[in-house]
């Protein structure tokens, strides 16, 4: 089995503060939270929730919030981000999938590599076809 590194998440939906997910999910668990954005992805809205679809070469924002897990905190917090998101690496049935990718905080444009779940190829492919836009990238703004 691998070990999955320690990397903060980017959320950008129902995991941000002041939406549905953020308080059962992270209070208590987190350390830190501070604004960022991904680049190279667009937003869509999902039922009842969003997706983001990465395009390469695309100039789409999202943007949503750098999370860090406590540390002792982080093996708790990892499993019940990928149950929420029903990830099962490698199960061709997933809706989002886990991956690491840059992300730039909004403060000074740094960049991090943090976890970002995003829509399964599948899912992404059915989204840029006919999934509705959340053209200014923030689900909050929706």
């Amino acid at each position: 089995m691998t070990l999955s590194p320690r990397l903060p998440f980017f959320v950008y939906g129902t995991l941000r503060p002041g939406e549905p997910n953020h308080d059962h999910f992270l209070r208590g668990r987190v350390r830190a939270e501070e604004p960022a954005r991904m680049e190279g992805a667009v937003l869509y809205d999902g039922p009842g929730y969003p997706y983001v679809v990465e395009e390469v070469g695309g100039g789409g924002v999202v943007y949503g919030d750098l999370v860090t897990a406590r540390p002792e905190e982080y093996g708790a917090l990892l499993t019940a981000l990928d149950l929420l998101e029903e990830y099962a690496p490698g199960d061709a049935r997933n809706l989002y999938e886990r991956v690491a990718r840059e992300v730039l905080r909004d403060v000074d444009g740094t960049a991090v590599r943090a976890w970002v779940y995003v829509a399964a190829p599948a899912v992404a492919a059915r989204l840029r076809a006919r999934g509705p836009v959340i053209e200014s990238g923030d689900w909050g703004r929706r």
